[in-house]
């Protein structure tokens, strides 16, 4: 049991959290003070130190360099002992289990940092391995330049020891990279504390260089808070071909980011790179939209491209765009990095979350992508056909590629830009005898949308067979026939939050309900994770979730996964919005 680590946010596999020792340590942080090694059992037999509740005792053990053959490691693994002090064990990607500690130090780090593909598989096997509310520590690896990558992998805890050596080599270190000190005539990055360059000597780059490693993770513990490592993990990337290819190798392995990313968020994703198109959360809404979403209009597609402003609708081009379609075909945008995004779903994160660098250019990558998604998109949805009332600079390149692959008709409105009075009119004239829908028809319409997005396919239906709308978009209030209020639209994600008698309806629905079991207790405000008895598999933080027990029912927002829920002895696992006790308790 876990009793000296909890984690406190989460953003992919990185974490905030806390060392709860006596004087605790903020995660990801440094170690160097708070660790101390009770010794190998290479050299001797040893016997479990004392501890301390002060300190981080790493038990008697046994480390494996890397590629060490896994017979050998089994042979020579090490039974840790049951100690009522923070304790770490040591492991390797063969060797991490639980073993009833608060951190675990892999003794391969030497070897797989600095290797993109060896280091992604011990992460990933040490990680799914041990329990997720313990800490991971790294020794004798980390850098100003690559402790953001680190942490993003899912390292906990790091040491100062890789930026002492270096410092003592004469190797200056920044957040950027590093320099010879015989090759500088000035210090870039320096602190106010640093001597001027004349009389800066190893010993100050020392010094330095640990100031840097400390304000790098400082950084990082930032950019978590505010849901955005990736982002800055993105920049770091094109520092060093190793921050490169580590960030490619974790992109391909979309289960076990995928696991860790929350699915909405209210933070600005940056869409400044190619490789912001293996976001996770870019792929999962491109995914959701081409397998849950489906299209309730009867009326022609109509593909638009994006704007800068957000949501779309409150554009000016795209009130243009309203004005001439009059609700007589159902709009779509077309975007990079997102994909497409129906009308109905222009709210959901992270439709409305992303800013992207806009040159006009679309690379050959963003080109496929898009084509792909609108592909997918078509292939499950049915229209009669398909006005195309977009630009010539990548946009109408993708309908063209994915117009020769679809049986379905495309029209081109546009002549020069997609807001000149020719174009519009173009617009207008190509939906002319269509038959406008109703402001009911699009509001039920969403609220159907969203809950498919968010619940599953055909969740649109099962949850609102018998469907009343109040309020406005993007404030929606959902009810029933009888006017009680099921649920409402939550503006700042986009998504659906149910009422309590909207989760009861839910949890008796057939639409894919997300479960928490919980013990004989009425929660206040949140349920910890030792109050968790089980819980669904694809919870991810930011879900809404049904929570249940022998004397509550409530619905609130999961804080934690739902194997993370099942599996941690610490940390809020929901926080509840509405709980009532059950009359039979």
């Amino acid at each position: 049991m876990t009793e000296y680590f909890e984690v406190h946010a989460r953003d992919g596999a990185a974490r905030l959290g806390e060392l709860r020792l006596r004087d605790p340590v903020t995660t990801p942080g440094l170690a160097d003070d708070v660790v101390v090694d009770a010794g190998s059992l290479w050299a001797a037999d040893r016997d479990p130190p004392s501890g301390s509740e002060t300190e981080l005792t790493v038990l008697p053990h046994r480390a494996f360099p890397s590629g060490t053959d896994p017979a050998v490691q089994e042979s020579f693994a090490v039974d840790y002992p049951d100690v009522d002090y923070p304790s770490a064990a040591v492991v390797t990607g063969a060797t991490a289990a639980d073993y009833g500690c608060d951190a675990y130090v892999l003794s391969t780090a030497s070897g797989v940092v600095g290797h993109g593909e060896s280091f992604r598989d011990e992460m990933i096997a040490v990680r799914e391995a041990i329990p997720p509310d313990t800490a991971l520590y790294l020794a004798g690896v980390a850098t100003p330049a690559n402790v953001s990558t680190l942490v993003a992998a899912g390292v906990d805890l790091v040491d100062a020891k890789r930026a002492r050596v270096k410092g003592r080599q004469g190797i200056y270190c920044t957040a950027e990279g590093e320099y010879h000190l015989d090759e500088l005539d000035e210090l870039p990055g320096a602190f106010p504390s640093d001597p001027p360059r004349a009389e800066f000597t190893r010993e100050d780059c020392v010094a330095h260089n640990v100031a840097a490693l400390r304000s790098a993770l400082t950084t990082v513990r930032t950019r978590i808070r505010r849901g955005r490592l990736r982002d800055y993990l993105e920049g770091q990337a094109r520092h060093e071909n190793w921050h490169t290819a580590t960030l490619r190798e974790f992109d391909h392995e979309y289960r076990y980011l995928e696991r860790r990313t929350p699915v909405i968020r209210d933070t600005e994703l940056s869409a400044a790179s190619e490789e912001t198109l293996d976001r996770v959360e870019i792929q999962r809404f491109a995914d959701r939209v081409t397998s849950r979403y489906r299209n309730r209009f009867s009326n022609p597609l109509v593909l638009v491209p994006c704007s800068a402003r957000k949501p779309y609708s409150d554009s000016q081009s795209h009130a243009q765009f309203h004005r001439a379609i009059n609700y007589r075909g159902h709009l779509v945008s077309m975007t990079s990095p997102i994909g497409v995004v129906p009308q109905e779903l222009e709210c959901t994160y992270p439709a409305q979350h992303y800013d992207a660098v806009v040159t006009g250019d679309w690379t050959e990558g963003e080109k496929h992508f898009v084509a792909e998604v609108l592909r997918r998109y078509l292939e499950r949805n049915d229209y009669s056909r398909v006005i195309a009332h977009v630009p010539g600079e990548g946009y109408r390149d993708i309908c063209e590629r994915v117009a020769a692959d679809v049986d379905v008709p495309f029209e081109f409105t546009v002549e020069d830009h997609p807001t000149t009075d020719e174009s519009l009119s173009n617009l207008a004239g190509a939906l002319a005898g269509e038959t406008k829908y109703s402001k009911r028809e699009r509001q039920h319409n969403t609220v159907r949308a969203i809950a498919d997005y968010q619940f599953g396919p055909g969740a649109g239906d099962d949850l609102f067979p018998d469907l009343r709308t109040t309020s406005r978009h993007p404030k929606l209030q959902v009810r029933d026939g009888s006017g009680t209020q099921l649920a409402a639209q939550v503006p700042q994600y986009g998504v659906l939050s149910f009422t309590l008698a909207g989760a009861r309806h839910w949890a008796a629905s057939t639409a894919p309900t997300k479960r928490v079991e919980i013990d004989s207790f009425v929660p206040h405000g949140s349920v910890l994770a030792p109050g968790v008895v089980d819980a669904s598999d694809d919870i991810r933080v930011g879900d809404e979730v049904v929570v249940e027990g022998p004397v509550a029912f409530g619905v609130g927002r999961a804080e934690m996964s739902g194997p993370e829920m099942r599996t941690s002895t610490r940390g809020v696992a929901v926080e509840v919005r509405h709980v009532e006790r059950e009359d039979n308790a």
